[in-house]
């Protein structure tokens, strides 16, 4: 799993474009997704987002995805389940202090964050805390619910989420 999400680090400007695109189309779904309703839309989606964002980025499946602010890095990847940048036991070389096998995902989340159109600005903001109850559920939908109330505005990254 740590070469895909070194990989999706290293594809990050790639990655997000899609994922702006992607969010688009949810955003113009959301008609649809309305008529079906969301809750009903939840289990087959979050099981889809599961698989797709668990292979790429070894998602984690917390309801809050940052991955667009993260360099494509899933910060709940993390040992220590930090989302506002790395810990002082960052090694020399990049490792993790917890998992020394491990390259810091901040560390990659910075590297990625440089290859994304106003990425380094996005990794500096502060993300809000966790909200346990979001676990599981499908960051997707909530985009597309959120940016719909919100009028179709895309911003190519979730609040939280890939991004």
């Amino acid at each position: 799993m740590e070469a895909l999400r070194h990989w999706s680090v290293r594809h990050s400007r790639g990655l997000n474009a899609f994922y702006t695109r992607f969010e688009s189309l949810l955003v113009a779904l959301d008609p649809l997704f309305r008529r079906i309703g969301y809750q009903r839309l939840e289990r087959p989606v979050a099981l889809l987002e599961r698989g797709v964002k668990g292979l790429l980025f070894d998602c984690r499946m917390c309801g809050q995805c940052v991955l667009s602010s993260t360099g494509m890095s899933c910060p709940m990847n993390c040992p220590k389940n930090l989302r506002n940048g790395p810990c002082g036991g960052v090694r020399l070389d990049g490792r993790c202090e917890v998992k020394p096998q491990m390259r810091c995902v901040w560390v990659q989340a910075i590297a990625g964050s440089t290859a994304i159109p106003g990425g380094a600005a996005s990794v500096r903001q502060v993300q809000p805390a966790l909200d346990r109850r979001l676990t599981g559920k499908s960051s997707w939908l909530r985009v597309a619910r959120e940016r719909a109330a919100q009028g179709g505005a895309t911003s190519g990254a979730d609040p939280v989420a890939p991004k």
